[in-house]
């Protein structure tokens, strides 16, 4: 059962058991929402408003990977891209730390004082046959970040370049070539060679493996791991594959029609979701293993999915969720919050939660 958000930066993460100081957030978002108006008529007259993202707090720390899941249409890519100011957010703080430690408020700054911090916080885009110019060659693609911020010009932009191609895997001689004489993992490397040449911080990994062959999947992920590793980046990752998120992930964030309904560390998350859109999502996760809770039980939900321009009252899900009580899930004055459980590092926004026992993907069957 859904829906409505609280604060969550106690939430576990790559540091769950870290104090106070190393736990401080890299990224802490507040309010956030997005919401996009319907216009009709001859007037284009706003009739309503579609709320990608509504009301969303979150906590981002310093070189920690996390999840953003939910099914299409659910919110997480506008999230991603609202928090990088690739879309401008109708409300709410997006609150950066800075490298001397200051907290900026990045959703308040107009374009040539949000310039510098856009330098510090990069997008990984989806596709990578559509998201680079054709007529451009690697060393325009990769170079352009460093043309347009003015940060280095001629063969200083080479050499930048070069040296990006060969940390992401590719060859600098491929310099003058154009994006189709490279396959999809190729491309997508490309793809973060662009995001990763300005030496960002944070970077906003947008389905960065969908697109590709699963051949090539692994290598993207490894590419990604190995990164974040050498660079010290922190990674907000968005996905509707759960099988890739539990791969690289720390931390989980699951989203539900605009809002959060669930994070948890990984592990956790997966072991014993405690919200049932969770439980639903987890169980159309293949696991070879038969003895592995929830294998072969999948939660098939209805199709008939809210109109996110007028939510149902109460709990958000509680159209589609199994364990709805009528008078409970669908009354607006008992919307759930996200609320924390057990030692703290975990939310879930279900007025049922802590009756329920959901199953997870984690466990043997008969466990605890």
């Amino acid at each position: 059962m859904t829906t409505m958000n609280h604060d969550i930066s106690g939430a576990s993460g790559v540091e769950a058991g870290a104090d106070e100081e190393t736990a401080t957030p890299i990224l802490d978002v507040r309010g956030l929402t997005v919401h996009f108006p319907i216009k009709k008529g001859f007037l284009s007259r706003t009739v309503g408003h579609v709320r990608a993202v509504d009301g969303i707090d979150l906590s981002v720390r310093a070189g920690e990977t996390l999840g953003i899941v939910g099914e299409s249409g659910c919110g997480k890519t506008t999230l991603g891209r609202s928090v990088a100011r690739v879309i401008e957010p109708t409300a709410g703080q997006i609150v950066y730390r800075d490298t001397a430690g200051r907290n900026v408020d990045l959703a308040e700054l107009n374009a040539r004082r949000l310039r510098p911090y856009q330098r510090q916080i990069r997008v990984v885009f989806q596709d990578p046959f559509s998201s680079l110019n054709p007529r451009m060659t690697l060393r325009q693609i990769v170079g352009e970040p460093l043309r347009t911020s003015g940060t280095v010009t001629g063969s200083e932009l080479d050499d930048r370049v070069a040296s990006m191609l060969e940390r992401v895997g590719l060859s600098p001689k491929y310099m003058n070539r154009y994006p189709h004489a490279f396959s999809g993992g190729e491309r997508q490397r490309v793809n973060i060679a662009r995001a990763l040449v300005l030496g960002p911080r944070v970077v906003i990994a947008d389905e960065p493996v969908s697109a590709l062959d699963v051949s090539v999947r692994a290598q993207i992920l490894n590419l990604l791991r190995d990164l974040q590793e050498e660079l010290k980046l922190t990674y907000l990752f968005v996905s509707h594959d759960l099988s890739v998120v539990e791969n690289i992930c720390d931390r989980v964030a699951v989203m539900y029609l605009g809002k959060i309904v669930e994070v948890a560390g990984t592990a956790d998350l997966y072991a014993q979701p405690r919200h049932p859109y969770t439980e639903a999502l987890l169980s159309a996760v293949p696991r070879p293993d038969p003895r592995l809770r929830g294998a072969g039980r999948r939660i098939r939900l209805a199709d008939d999915l809210p109109d996110p321009a007028n939510p149902p009252p109460g709990c958000y899900f509680h159209t589609r969720c199994p364990y709805a009580v009528p008078g409970v899930c669908d009354v607006a004055e008992r919307a759930p919050l996200l609320t924390s459980s057990g030692s703290g590092h975990r939310v879930a926004a279900c007025v049922r939660s802590d009756e329920l026992g959901l199953a997870g993907v984690g466990s043997e069957v008969g466990g605890p």
